[in-house]
């Protein structure tokens, strides 16, 4: 998303504005809705005692019943969906599957003596809060009042940040990329200009052996069933793919055809922007890919406006039914100063007024309109010179926005640095997968208390470079 917070999620919650003009005396939430609580309860992934049984023991280390119970209730957490037992059920050999491969990525990691500092996990935290539009330690409470341990996330982010620092050494001597290379690729857009490009966004699931892809083909359609039910893409890519933009929600920005694999170029030609796409079958694995955008390569007209915003924090999270004095205060400052505020510079002072420069400047940056989500547009695009914007609540705050310019411009020319990005994931992506399989087939994993059919992974099923391989009975 183009806009920083507090900005990008306005547009989804600007209704609350409602609950803040109710009166005071509604406290109780309708039945209806405390019945939706109560079934979301109620059909909340419950863990299988007992929560210390063995599932794995990769190269020596243990992966617990507890480890896959985390991490499914992280899932149905983070998706924010009602994920019943059976759901949990069917995800449940994946979840095994995914904590067995970053068990020995972490050996790795370990072996090559990589420390993550805990600061930049707590920066990696801060940033999923941001992008969900959530205020600093919500993430921390939300995991605490559904009974997930704050280690799970942190085990998972360790995993995905020291990866990155393992393929950073492994890609050293050949990760440089040199201008020509750069002017290369240039030459290669210019040669394409009129044909399509895309935006597009994947998860992918790597199968082991493709004579036994059935376990991760039903996997793929459970998560494609999920996402059509409203999961955020980027949390569940984030979740569960094996590709390296797993890092960026899945994100693979703006590709050509042919940077894509055949058969994920066939079905993203014909997608309608926004859709999910069926199981793709692909070298190495499943792709499931939505597309955000398309466009030409070389043109793409689009209206970049800059703006300036004004927070004012709540002291507690807004329940619309029952808001508080504090809160009910802050919409009247709000409204008084939309009123009172007609240009850029007087939004900053108020923004630097109320002590929240800090944690919400006030410059998001340039802002492209057509990329932002469509409340957000009807929002900015009506706005006036010198006009800001109605009280825009969230549940932590109420932003005001001030347009100071707008301008179209052309944003399909690709810069020199955002080439280099380009082919420097590329090489990282190649680099990951090739190491991923050096590492699995040298790796012991013994599967315990499982039935054949549940327990059988891809890498129980080769032997791992001469090693002894397979179930072992509890």
């Amino acid at each position: 998303m183009i806009l920083s917070p507090p900005v990008a999620r306005f547009g989804l919650l600007a209704g609350l504005l409602a609950g803040l003009l109710a009166p005071a005396a509604a406290q109780a939430a309708p039945r209806h809705q405390q019945a939706d609580a109560t079934s979301r309860k109620a059909h909340a992934p419950e863990a299988t005692p007992p929560e210390d049984s063995i599932v794995a023991v990769v190269n020596g280390q243990v992966l617990t019943q507890r480890d896959v119970d985390n991490r499914g209730r992280l899932f149905a957490l983070s998706t924010g969906l009602s994920i019943s037992p059976e759901l949990m059920a069917r995800l449940r050999p994946q979840i095994v599957h995914q904590l067995i491969v970053e068990r020995y990525k972490t050996q790795e990691i370990l072996k090559r003596h990589i420390n993550i500092p805990p600061e930049q996990i707590a920066q990696s935290i801060a940033g999923i809060e941001q992008r969900n539009g959530m205020p600093k330690n919500a993430l921390r409470d939300h995991l605490a009042q559904d009974g997930v341990s704050l280690t799970t996330l942190i085990d998972q982010i360790r995993v995905q940040l020291g990866w990155m620092q393992v393929l950073r050494e492994q890609i050293a001597d050949s990760g440089h990329i040199t201008a020509q290379q750069i002017a290369q690729r240039e030459a290669a857009l210019q040669a394409e200009e009129g044909r399509p490009q895309y935006m597009v966004s994947e998860i992918f699931i790597p199968v082991a052996d493709p004579r036994h892809d059935q376990q991760e083909l039903d996997f793929t359609k459970t998560i494609i069933a999920q996402l059509r039910e409203g999961a955020p893409f980027p949390i569940v890519a984030a979740q569960f793919s094996q590709s390296q933009t797993a890092l960026n929600g899945g994100a693979m920005g703006w590709v050509q055809e042919d940077n894509l694999d055949q058969p994920v170029a066939a079905i993203v030609r014909a997608m309608p922007v926004g859709a999910i796409s069926n199981p793709i079958r692909v070298p190495g694995g499943y792709v499931i890919a939505t597309v955000t955008a398309k466009r030409t390569v070389g043109h793409q007209n689009a209206t970049v406006l800059t703006i300036r915003q004004a927070f004012f924090p709540f002291e507690a999270p807004l329940n619309p039914q029952a808001p508080t004095d504090q809160q009910k205060m802050q919409l009247q400052k709000a409204t008084a100063a939309a009123a009172s505020i007609h240009d850029c510079t007087q939004m900053e002072a108020l923004n630097t007024q109320l002590g929240v420069a800090d944690s919400h400047p006030s410059n998001p940056g340039p802002i492209i309109l057509e990329r932002v989500n469509p409340q957000m547009q009807a929002v900015l695009a009506h706005l006036g010179d010198g006009q800001a914007s109605r009280p825009l609540v969230s549940r932590d705050g109420i932003a005001l926005l001030i347009v100071c310019s707008r301008q179209q411009k052309n944003v399909a020319q690709q810069t020199p640095s955002e080439i280099a990005d380009e082919l420097m994931n590329e090489r990282v992506e190649q680099a990951s997968r090739q190491l991923a399989r050096d590492l699995e087939r040298r790796s012991i994993i013994q599967m315990r208390d499982e039935p054949a059919h549940a327990a059988e992974t891809p890498e129980s099923k080769a032997p791992a470079s001469g090693k002894t391989q397979g179930k072992q009975a509890s």
